[in-house]
C-alpha cells in the first residue's frame, strides 16, 4: 500500500500519519513534480492533488482533502475518476458558531458602533443624543435606544445550509431564545437540534429571508450556490434584518449587497468570506458604520489543529485496514 502526501506536512504530523499504516509506503512530497513521480503505485493522496498527479495513477482509491470545502480540489477529472474523496468536515461547527453570535451580539446590542465611537473618543448611546435623552423618559417608554436594540428572545434565525455548521449555530442562537428555521438541499437528511421549527428545501428561501431577523448562510460553495445570493434574492430581505455570511465568499455577489446597504434594503451584513480576498483596501464594504468584517478567521481555534490531524490519521487507519471512511462526500454535489 502507497500513500502519498502533497504538499508535505511538518514532520510530527508525517509520523503520526505514517504510524497509522506503518506497513505502507509513504511519500511526503515537497514539490508538485515529486508528488506527480510518485503516483505510480499510489493507493491513496493525502492532501491535494493536482490533475497533473491523477494523469499519472494507475490505481488510486482514494483522495483525503485537507479542508472541508472542495471548491479548490474538484476539476473534472476527478469528478469522473472512481476513486472515493473525503474531507475533514466537522472539526469547525462550534467555532463558526462563535463567531456567529458575535455577529448577532454586536448587532443586537450595537457592540460594533460603541467599537467605533470608542476609537473616536465618543460617549453616547446608539443612535446619537436623541437617543440619550429619550431613553430617559421613564419606564414603559418606547424610545430611540429601545428601537435601535434587539430583544434576542424575540428575534428569528433563518440559517440557509443546515449541515454540521448550521446545527451549531442553531444550538447557540437557540439557548439565546432565538426563534429558527433553516433551509438545506436535502431537507430529509437534516436532523435538527431540539428547537429549531422547521428545515425546508432551498425552494423556501425566499419566504424564509422575509422572515429572519438575522440570516446566515452556512451553505458550501458549489455549482448552484455559486452566486446565489444576487439582488433578486437579497430582495426578499427585509429592510430590518441582518445577513451574515460565513459559508462562502462566492455565495454572495458583493456588488449587489453594497446596492441593497446603500438603498437602506437591509440593516446590516457581517461577512468573514468574500468573492475576492483579501478585500480590496479600496472595497466600499469597509465603510458602512452597519458592516461587520473578518478576514476569513472564523475557523480559526487553537483546537482545530488536533481534531484535524486526529481526522486525518483516523481516515488513513481505517484505509489502511478496509474499514469505512469517515467524511465521504459526493463529488458531483462538491460536498
Amino acid at each position: 500500500m502507497k500513500f502519498v502526501i502533497y504538499p508535505a506536512v511538518e514532520s510530527d504530523r508525517f509520523e503520526a500519519l505514517r504510524a497509522a499504516a506503518p506497513a505502507a509506503e509513504w511519500v511526503n512530497a515537497v514539490e508538485a513534480a515529486e508528488a506527480e513521480a510518485a503516483m505510480p503505485g499510489a493507493d491513496a493522496v493525502v492532501g491535494k492533488i493536482t490533475p497533473a498527479m491523477l494523469a499519472r495513477a494507475d490505481r488510486l482509491r482514494w483522495v483525503q482533502a485537507f479542508t472541508a470545502s472542495l471548491e479548490h480540489y474538484m476539476f473534472p477529472a476527478l469528478e469522473a475518476h472512481p476513486c472515493v474523496l473525503s474531507n475533514v468536515r466537522g472539526l469547525f461547527g462550534d467555532v463558526i458558531a462563535d463567531q456567529v453570535m458575535g455577529y448577532v451580539l454586536c448587532f443586537a446590542r450595537n457592540l460594533h458602533t460603541y467599537i467605533r465611537n470608542q476609537v473616536a473618543h465618543r460617549y453616547e448611546p446608539a443612535g446619537g443624543e436623541s437617543a440619550r435623552v429619550s431613553s430617559m423618559t421613564g419606564p414603559g417608554t418606547v424610545n430611540a435606544m429601545d428601537r435601535a436594540t434587539i430583544y434576542l428572545p424575540e428575534a428569528t434565525m433563518g440559517i440557509i445550509g443546515m449541515g454540521g455548521i448550521g446545527c451549531e449555530i442553531a444550538r447557540r442562537a437557540r439557548a439565546f431564545g432565538m426563534t429558527i428555521r433553516g433551509v438545506d438541499r436535502f431537507p430529509e437528511r437534516i436532523q435538527a437540534p431540539d428547537g429549531v421549527e422547521a428545515v425546508t428545501g432551498t425552494d423556501e428561501l425566499p419566504a424564509l429571508l422575509a422572515w429572519s431577523d438575522f440570516a446566515v448562510i452556512a451553505a458550501p460553495q458549489t455549482p448552484e450556490t455559486t452566486g446565489w445570493f444576487h439582488a433578486g434574492t437579497l430582495a426578499h430581505l427585509r429592510a430590518s434584518s441582518y445577513l451574515i455570511n460565513i459559508g462562502r465568499g462566492a455565495i454572495v455577489v458583493l456588488d449587489d449587497l453594497v446596492a441593497a446597504l446603500r438603498a437602506g434594503r437591509l440593516a446590516g451584513a457581517a461577512l468573514d468570506v468574500y468573492q475576492v480576498e483579501p478585500l480590496p483596501a479600496d472595497h466600499p464594504l469597509w465603510d458602512f458604520p452597519n458592516v461587520i468584517l473578518t478576514p476569513h478567521t472564523a475557523g480559526y481555534s487553537p483546537v482545530i489543529a488536533a481534531r484535524h490531524l486526529a481526522t486525518l490519521v483516523e481516515n488513513v487507519g481505517r484505509f489502511a485496514r478496509g474499514e469505512p471512511l469517515l467524511n465521504v462526500v459526493d463529488k458531483s454535489l462538491w460536498f
